[in-house]
């Protein structure tokens, strides 16, 4: 702040009936406002690994979910993986540790990767909003549009062979459709970005929140497992 700055506070504190403060420091919460400016400066564009993501996401003050949320949630599983699993938003567990798909949907996923020799280290999982919505809703447009760019840069540093996209919320962010789930299963599809060599093919699968309302549904989820067993597969065998 300036010096003019300076006085016309005072002056401002003064006419409002403060004649003294507690302490004679500034507040330290002042030098993390300081701090958040100076990230928030930074352009997303030029961020290259997880960590300056992650730095970048936690300071981030775009989405009012992060107001209302307890933890940012950003990743978990191997970063080296060539899997990547894309799903919606955390939920109230996912609130609480700080990691994605923990909770009851998360222990159905364990089992699905399971079901085609998977597991947590040997994928990469993430969501395409970082902080939980009031009560698990779904977010609305805004809100998805306003992360949008961090699960693109999430994409861009991982550089993953294959993705999954878990539930409508992430199928139709990632791939630009206005089409339901139901509709987008059991189907392949391709991700490009411009700052990717090469598309990357991607499936549209069932959240496992879904899943377990709907349980009649788990046999059109096993055929999609299989179907993405079968594209690891033939993408281990090109390499």
């Amino acid at each position: 702040m300036s010096i003019k700055s300076n006085l016309s506070y005072l002056n401002y504190i003064k006419e409002s009936g403060i004649s003294a403060f507690l302490q004679n420091l500034p507040n330290i919460r002042y030098k993390e406002q300081e701090k958040n400016h100076k990230i928030s400066q930074i352009n997303i564009s030029d961020i290259n690994s997880l960590k300056e993501l992650e730095n970048y996401i936690n300071q981030s003050n775009i989405c009012l979910l992060k107001n209302t949320a307890s933890k940012t949630v950003f990743a978990d599983g191997n970063p080296s993986s060539k899997i990547m699993l894309i799903g919606e938003a955390p939920g109230a567990e996912e609130d609480k540790i700080g990691k994605p798909f923990v909770g009851l949907a998360g222990k159905l996923l364990n089992k699905m990767l399971a079901s085609i020799n998977l597991d947590r280290n040997n994928v990469y999982i993430t969501n395409i909003i970082p902080w939980r919505p009031p009560n698990n809703r779904t977010p609305n447009s805004e809100e998805i549009l306003l992360c949008l760019p961090f699960i693109q840069k999430h994409i861009e540093i991982i550089k993953p062979k294959l993705i999954i996209l878990l539930g409508g919320t992430a199928s139709k962010a990632i791939l630009s459709s206005t089409h339901g789930i139901m509709r987008m299963r059991g189907k392949w599809y391709e991700y490009n970005n411009l700052n990717l060599n090469n598309p990357i093919p991607v499936r549209a699968i069932y959240h496992p929140a879904f899943l377990l309302r709907v349980a009649n549904k788990k046999r059109e989820a096993w055929e999609d497992l299989k179907e993405i067993q079968k594209k690891l597969h033939a993408i281990n065998e090109k390499i």
